[in-house]
């Protein structure tokens, strides 16, 4: 490359490149908004349409609206950044800078999955240059960033501290009265002051039921004796995000209530323990999933036990599923990868951000692993 690169961002590139080198392709295009971010530290919404441009040799470049053009340039490495007015076609400006670029007949690979590749501007590009093919790069949107580097992990862990004393202060105001608002507040507040690139704290509502409550409707619910505060916490710094669950009782938790945490909690560090390389995905699940039937905690168990961690912007999808733990994903897991494990039961939820290490999964998250009560 021409231009001096930044080692986290070179360790990318090349990691990119190596995809390039197996697949034949001449140049790559990273369209999504967190395959920006990845590649090049700037990523931007798809108001209209943006995209790095990554060459198997030579620097690459970034196009984009050219209202957004001094941003890239100051939130990103890239130098080659090319600003299109709002009223030009982007796509149309995209195929004149591959000709001129010299990419006219190249080999293109691209994520057909990516939801920025649609099937509309697929077919702007390969009508506009008939003499490229485009090679289907399938899943390279996510694939790319599922290991993290040591930069990476440190911006989860950023983000697991900010998780942490968010919930710690959580759970010191909640009291019967408290209203799951005033649980969003303390944590929004909380995100901002301690470094969030946001306020958005994932799903606070009452928990009841043995996972319906994972993604219900926000509302203003007051609290009374007995009820259960779910609390999910999903801060991102740079980007990065963590994520965790913990129960908050209003009240004395019952005895069948810390029957039910504790053998979550022991199923789940049993799960952790064995986030390995090379163990694979569906034996990782099944120590939770089976655990949890076994224990007759929950009558069925069709949700799955983990998803991939990382890169967070606004994009139709709220969470990486490009790998989770299912009965029927058989993939080995590798080190670095970083996970959100979550299990739930009788309106109990616990998870973590935890990391894959040859000793077994490290959990990013420490807040203490048990329900916590009202008020302390």
């Amino acid at each position: 490359m021409t231009e001096i690169v930044p080692a986290e961002y070179a360790w990318r590139v090349e990691r990119a490149r190596a995809l390039m080198v197996r697949e034949n392709c001449d140049l790559m295009i990273l369209d999504s908004g967190e395959s920006l971010a990845w590649i090049s530290g700037y990523t931007v919404s798809e108001t209209m349409y943006r995209a790095v441009f990554l060459p198997r040799e030579g620097a690459p470049w970034f196009i984009l609206r050219a209202l957004d053009e001094a941003p890239c340039r100051e939130g990103g490495w890239i130098t080659d950044v090319a600003g299109y007015p709002d009223t030009a076609s982007p796509e149309t400006f995209m195929v004149e800078e591959l000709r001129r670029r010299g990419f006219a007949d190249a080999r293109i690979g691209v994520d057909f999955n990516s939801v920025s590749w649609n099937p509309a501007r697929a077919q702007a590009f390969t009508t506009a240059l008939p003499q490229a093919r485009f090679v289907n790069l399938m899943g390279a949107t996510d694939s790319l960033r599922w290991v993290k580097s040591a930069h990476e992990i440190a911006q989860i862990a950023n983000a697991a501290a900010i998780a942490d004393s968010a919930m710690a202060q959580v759970a010191a105001a909640a009291r019967p009265g408290f209203t799951t608002r005033e649980a969003a507040a303390i944590a929004a507040a909380s995100f901002l002051r301690e470094g969030a690139d946001t306020g958005e704290t994932g799903p606070i509502v009452r928990g009841s039921g043995s996972h319906e409550f994972l993604h219900g409707l926000f509302r203003t619910d007051e609290l009374a004796p007995g009820d259960i505060l779910h609390v999910e916490l999903i801060p991102r710094v740079a980007h990065y995000g963590a994520r965790i669950m913990r129960p908050i009782l209003i009240g004395a938790p019952t005895a069948r209530q810390k029957e039910i945490a504790e053998n979550l909690i022991r199923l789940q560090d049993a799960q952790i323990a064995a986030m390995k390389p090379g163990a694979i995905a569906s034996d990782v699940d099944r120590i939770v999933r089976q655990g949890v039937l076994d224990a007759g905690l929950r009558a069925e168990y069709d949700n799955v036990s983990a998803y991939t961690l990382g890169l967070y912007i606004r994009t139709p999808r709220s969470s990486d599923f490009s790998r989770v733990f299912l009965p029927d994903q058989h993939w080995p897991l590798e080190e670095n990868m970083v996970f959100h494990v979550y299990t739930t039961a009788e309106g109990l939820g616990f998870s973590e951000s935890v990391v894959v290490t040859p000793e077994g999964g490290r959990r990013l998250t420490q807040t203490p692993r048990r329900m916590l009560l009202a008020g302390e």
